[in-house]
């Protein structure tokens, strides 16, 4: 289209400019992450009993070989968040895999305390020491990366990141939709609980004053969403223009066309930080996860039709001229 051409031709006529100023030309960087959280996470959203048959190990045992084989085609790399917890002597054996296949593996805490902001500085810091240090004991990976559970970070757990020696962050999203719906969600589920008709979430809401904090990578001030020089944060992806999220859900939701179309709207930002979830792989049918498809929208599509969607995002940005990295290897360009 007319719009989208014009816009690649003064991308790259600014890209010469600078070249001839003797500036670096803009980075054009893709990251895809996977958030390992496994069913129980979502149930404890949504207020449900845990499962306890083999559907409580779906994420493990049937969305991550789809991610790997998914990756390995593609020749793409990611970064894995891991849940210290949940790094048994089973899960550890996939883990090991993917190390070895080159992919990062990040620290998403060790329990997933939905409400980790909201606990004394002591439980924080060792929530995150020992997520890395189970991470690392079973795998032999170097951890240098953190996703806070819910996206939500506070200025204390950016503390914690930076004596405990992490290279970055990738928790912040600057999304007023997601903020939003997330907000609405957990008042409904609030409002069920009191006329008990079911139970409350067990997620909690960021500070709002997060949607106004850079939607590309920057270092953290104090307060963490304005820019000054602490740790460096790997925003969640948002569009141009209006924020809309750029994640798993939205993405693999949309559709092959609908996937390209957000991508196109997410091109000319440095680093396109797609974050995913193991569930964004995950078949309800397949892996015996039907009772939780009225509640989560990414169970309401196949794991084949999701990848069709991803792999149509993962081709747009490659037309583009993005290069795919880790999350650390983009900390790296960006430090």
């Amino acid at each position: 289209m007319r719009g989208s051409s014009e816009r690649r031709d003064f991308e790259r006529v600014s890209e010469r400019a600078s070249e001839r100023r003797g500036q670096r030309p803009p980075q054009r960087l893709a990251a895809l992450s996977v958030d390992l959280d496994e069913i129980g996470c979502y149930t404890a959203i949504h207020g449900l009993p845990a499962p306890s048959d083999d559907a409580a190990r779906a994420i493990y045992r049937r969305a991550v070989p789809r991610f790997e084989r998914l990756f390995a085609e593609l020749g793409v790399p990611a970064t894995f968040f891991v849940i210290g917890a949940d790094v048994d002597d089973e899960n550890a054996a996939a883990l090991r895999r993917l190390h070895r296949a080159g992919h990062e593996l990040g620290n998403h805490s060790c329990s997933h305390f939905y409400d980790l902001t909201r606990r004394e500085r002591a439980t924080i810091a060792r929530e995150v020491r020992e997520g890395a240090r189970r991470i690392e004991d079973a795998t032999g990976a170097s951890v240098v990366g953190f996703r806070a559970p819910g996206y939500t970070i506070t200025d204390t757990v950016f503390e914690v990141l930076a004596e405990q020696g992490y290279r970055y962050d990738a928790s912040v999203f600057p999304c007023p939709a997601y903020f939003g719906a997330k907000a609405a969600a957990i008042g409904a589920y609030a409002i069920r609980a009191r006329l008990g008709r079911g139970r409350a979430s067990r997620s909690v809401v960021d500070d709002p004053r997060v949607l106004t904090a850079p939607a590309d990578p920057y270092r953290v001030g104090s307060p963490y969403w304005r820019r000054v020089a602490g740790l460096l944060e790997l925003p969640i992806g948002v569009t141009r223009g209006a924020r809309l999220p750029y994640i798993g859900t939205s993405v693999a939701l949309s559709g092959a066309r609908g996937a390209d179309l957000l991508t196109r709207q997410m091109i000319g930002r440095p680093l396109v930080s797609l974050e995913l979830h193991g569930i964004d792989l995950a078949d309800a049918d397949e892996d015996g996860l039907t009772a939780l498809r009225a509640h989560q929208p990414d169970l309401r599509k196949t794991a084949a039709e999701k990848e069709v969607a991803l792999r149509a995002a993962i081709s747009r940005l490659r037309r583009e001229g993005y290069r795919f990295v880790t999350l650390a290897d983009a900390a790296s360009a960006f430090a």
